[in-house]
């Protein structure tokens, strides 16, 4: 994959050929609206993992989390129906979760002084509330229920279950976004342990609430999922909070007169987009499950699939930090930065092909996931496909930091929507021409989709070099 600048100019330009930088300073000839970086500052192999691998731990550990809560869930009287409920009210969640996520890569990209944050947590007030502001409203009001009702085909005694899950869950809504905010922070300043930390401490707040619940009180419904989960988040956003503050307190200056994010107006600008894009993103699970059930075996197509992905994703979560090193030592030093990702990239597709082509994959899938031989061989031919988009996302996510970096996130709304076109075009046309495929065909679509997603946002990539990164000042000024 090839970067946005040539390796000479990756190995000099952002510090050398510019001229040299005072801390906290840009080079010379460099965007006058963007922060100094010191250009003594040494990029090492080591030190990018050393950044790297606390991200990717505490990424990794989120799947814990969830094992704890389903295992829980499995000791109540009816374990179907409880199981049900709670899995409904999560991808509620997952849709209106997402605005606060997205508060970390943004005040990861734009936070570099006391001034900024404010604006950026101003910004996080109008988004809790907007959350909370829609969830009262599908929890309590009539057209919420309807919507429900009509968007998961459930209605009576399971809705009312659904909906009482999600009056809790809202408020995990609001501590997700509020360790988010602080995490920009955190990651901003390299003490990326902390993410790691704040997960540990996590997991063993929602261990011992799930003690108490499987020992003392009893599992008596969804909503106890929902309680677990919700002291974990809470415990997590205390954790970032505390860490975050003492930064805020002792690290970051009240003003860099070289940043130029000022005003909730600077921070809505980068935030919007990436919003829309998310949204856009929203379509792809639904679409592939709907579509999955036209093939010639939907049954087998949708678990093969479903377990396929949940290992592809499992395996891929490690990784999903990469955008955070573009954003903060790309500036630095871009070609270490390069090298670094073009190592681990290679990663996600070496565990995805143990399981494809060895003898490690079907035994774990028959002694450790349960899988029958039919359904294996299903789940081997997907996950030989998934190889394709375990190639494609960490270049997809580095050149999405490069983006957020230039503060070009229009760029991904674009970018998405190709995605999600390429991936439905996929789908129809191999559902009509090869139905046999089962969850093949879904592997393929959305690997597919991921592609055309990377090469629009290594289009702009390219088309932006040398205008934001070494001295347009133009192009930033636009952007921002």
């Amino acid at each position: 994959m090839s970067d946005d600048e040539p390796d000479d100019l990756q190995e000099t330009g952002s510090h050398k050929k510019a001229g040299s930088a005072e801390p906290g300073g840009i080079s010379a000839g460099s965007d006058p609206g963007e922060e100094q970086v010191p250009p003594a500052e040494a990029v090492t192999f080591w030190k990018l993992l050393v950044f790297f691998v606390p991200l990717g731990i505490a990424a990794s550990l989120v799947t814990m989390s969830h094992s704890i809560i389903n295992s829980t869930l499995a000791r109540a009287p009816d374990p179907e129906h409880v199981i049900a409920g709670y899995a409904i009210a999560m991808s509620l969640l997952g849709i209106t979760e997402k605005p606060a996520v997205l508060l970390r890569q943004t005040c990861s990209a734009l936070v570099r002084d006391r001034v900024s944050f404010r604006a950026m947590r101003r910004v996080a007030f109008y988004v809790f509330a907007s959350i909370m502001a829609a969830g009262l409203i599908l929890s309590y009001l009539p057209p919420g229920k309807w919507l429900l009702g009509a968007v998961f085909g459930i209605g009576g005694a399971q809705l009312e279950n659904v909906l009482n899950v999600y009056r809790i869950l809202m408020f995990v809504s609001l501590f997700s976004g509020l360790r988010c905010l602080y995490h920009g922070l955190i990651i901003y300043n390299k003490r990326t342990f902390w993410l790691t930390i704040g997960m540990v401490v996590r997991l063993v707040g929602m261990y011992l609430v799930a003690q108490y619940y499987i020992r003392v009180h009893g599992v008596t419904g969804s909503s106890v999922g929902a309680i677990i989960f919700l002291v974990g988040m809470v415990i997590e956003s205390a954790v970032a909070v505390w860490e975050g503050s003492a930064l805020l307190k002792h690290k970051i200056p009240e003003k860099n007169p070289e940043h130029t994010v000022e005003k909730t107006g600077d921070v809505f600008r980068f935030y919007k987009p990436l919003l829309f894009s998310s949204f856009i993103a929203v379509v792809i699970g639904p679409s592939l499950n709907a579509l999955l059930g036209k093939t010639g075996d939907a049954v087998i197509a949708i678990a093969a699939f479903a377990i396929a992905s949940n290992l592809t994703q499992l395996v891929q979560s490690f990784f999903s930090y990469i955008h955070q090193i573009v954003l903060n030592f790309y500036r630095i030093h871009p070609g270490r930065v390069k090298r670094f990702v073009l190592v681990i990239s290679f990663i996600p597709s070496v565990l995805i092909g143990l399981l494809a082509y060895t003898d490690a994959g079907p035994w774990f899938l028959n002694e450790v996931i349960g899988v029958g031989d039919r359904l294996m061989e299903e789940v081997i031919r997907t996950l030989r496909v998934f190889m394709i988009l375990t190639l494609v996302f960490p270049w997809l996510d580095y050149g999405n930091g490069i983006l957020m970096l230039r503060r070009e996130t229009r760029t991904m709304v674009y970018s998405q929507s190709a995605n999600v076109t390429v991936m439905l075009v996929s789908l129809v046309l191999l559902i009509v021409i090869t139905p046999g495929w089962n969850g093949v065909i879904g592997a393929f679509a959305q690997s597919v989709g991921t592609l055309a997603e990377c090469i629009v946002v290594f289009a702009a990539v390219k088309r932006g070099r040398g205008e934001t990164l070494v001295g347009g000042s133009a192009q930033m000024e636009k952007s921002v």
